[in-house]
């Protein structure tokens, strides 16, 4: 306890006694409590985890069950009237919501259903002038072509005399020794210019110098007919051409085989061979 070479003193004993003394005490007063038993400890040991145990399977069946609702109270009948009233006020107005759509719904499809008929009935008059307007331009058309028709039907049938202020020189089948064979038409002799008119309607088939005819037209009628308009100093139409009874296609002269100025007129049905053109002129109204 003391220090080698250290001699302990009386104060220096008695301090340490006192320590001793101390210790011991408060060993003893820490055992002087009452002791349990053994038995008991157990006892008490065996309730505690029955305790526990218990609060286990209450916790088990606690967390399993569902909650129980408590019961409602039960409601008065003004309560009971109050919540009716609002249960018909929202059934009122979710009914009057559902009139207000229906009643848009069916405002919106008679507006549209009007717009739609006002526009087929306009379609429908602007179909029926359009009509209108195409009826009576066709029946204008067809007035025009019945009145076209008409002119040439008359035109066709309109004979002219092919020249004016003349005098017959030679006839049809006449001999002589100005022709190598019998005279072929007929003359109509007249002064050097004088116009020369087409005898019906028809189309110009030939314009040119036909040797011993001189300048010769050859104008094709509406039924077949060809006839030649000869020794002439001009021509006036061309190949072609169309021209109506009377319409000018040359000026008399004196080109080819002549002996003066004059016109010689052949008719060829047809366009075959040539006949008497003083009879044909006659069956057509005119008198040479």
């Amino acid at each position: 306890m003391f220090p080698d070479g250290v001699a302990p003193t009386s104060a220096t004993r008695t301090h340490a006694t006192s320590t001793a003394a101390t210790s011991t005490a408060r060993r003893k007063a820490r055992h002087a409590g009452p002791r349990r038993s053994r038995k008991t400890g157990r006892r008490q040991l065996t309730g505690l985890a029955a305790a526990i145990a218990a609060a286990t399977s209450a916790v088990s069946l606690t967390g399993s069950a569902a909650p129980r609702t408590a019961p409602a109270a039960a409601l008065t009948d003004a309560q009971t009237s109050a919540i009716t009233a609002a249960r018909i006020d929202r059934r009122l107005m979710m009914n009057s919501r559902d009139a207000y759509r229906l009643s848009l719904a069916a405002t919106t499809a008679q507006a549209r259903q009007a717009t739609a008929l006002k526009q087929a009935t306009a379609r429908t008059a602007k179909l029926a002038a359009y009509r209108e307007q195409t009826l009576r331009r066709a029946k204008a058309l067809a007035a025009a072509k019945a009145a076209a028709a008409a002119k040439a039907r008359a035109q066709a049938a309109s004979v002219r005399m092919m020249i004016s202020g003349y005098h017959i020189t030679a006839t049809f089948n006449q001999g002589g020794s100005h022709w190598a064979h019998t005279h072929t038409g007929l003359d109509f002799a007249a002064p050097i210019g004088t116009r020369i008119g087409s005898v019906m309607a028809g189309e110009v088939i030939s314009a040119e110098f036909a040797g011993a005819y001189g300048r010769r037209v050859e104008v094709r009628h509406d039924d077949g007919t060809v006839t030649w308009y000869c020794h002439m100093s001009e021509f006036t139409v061309s190949v072609g051409d169309r021209v109506a009874a009377g319409d000018q296609v040359g000026s008399v002269g004196v080109t080819g085989n002549t002996t003066g100025p004059h016109l010689h007129f052949e008719v060829h049905p047809d366009g075959g061979d040539p006949v008497d053109p003083y009879p044909w002129l006659q069956e057509h109204g005119l008198n040479p």
